[in-house]
């Protein structure tokens, strides 16, 4: 049974150029939005607030490529994001693939894949992420839920630069 998996070339196209191609520019933007993050946003804080985009393009990402290829992007962004913001072990780690699968999940029935659609589900992706931190920052200092405004006006903060984050990813499908 194995023998004719491999007589058939199933694995011939995996990785054509122009596959290879796109995981080029993926890992280029996925480390244009970490250097913007870190060096860019972390500068601009109106009202003690920090835009935080990575779930913006994770949501663009998934939204494009589909729930398998975005879950595999948002995990890679995860692992970087959480080496690169302090006081994370493996929050967004476990947390991206699961905003990068339900967004893929929800663009490929529900949601029109034009910029109204994505700034909905970069909306949704921000709100949970914004939660999923003042969660952990809850749980770091008994139970205090003061940081729901601070992430709600994260949220807010980050709209205006999540919008920037569609652009390349659908200039790149055809």
């Amino acid at each position: 049974m194995f023998e004719r998996l491999i007589k058939k070339d199933l694995f011939k196209d995996f990785l054509t150029p122009r596959r290879l191609r796109r995981i080029l520019w993926y890992g280029v933007y996925m480390l244009v939005v970490l250097i913007v993050q870190d060096m860019v946003l972390t500068q601009i804080r109106p009202g003690g607030v920090c835009a935080f985009i990575p779930p913006a393009a994770v949501a663009a990402v998934a939204m494009f490529e589909g729930a398998i290829p975005g879950v595999v992007f948002a995990l890679v962004m995860g692992i970087f994001t959480d080496m690169f913001t302090p006081g994370t072990l493996i929050t967004y780690t476990l947390l991206f693939p699961a905003i990068a699968f339900g967004v893929g999940m929800l663009a490929q029935f529900f949601v029109n894949r034009r910029f109204m659609g994505f700034m909905l589900l970069a909306l949704a992706a921000l709100v949970l992420t914004a939660l999923v931190q003042t969660l952990v920052i809850a749980l770091k200092s008994a139970g205090s839920f003061a940081a729901i405004w601070t992430a709600l006006l994260q949220t807010l903060w980050s709209l205006p630069f999540a919008a920037l984050v569609y652009f390349p990813p659908a200039k790149w499908i055809e």
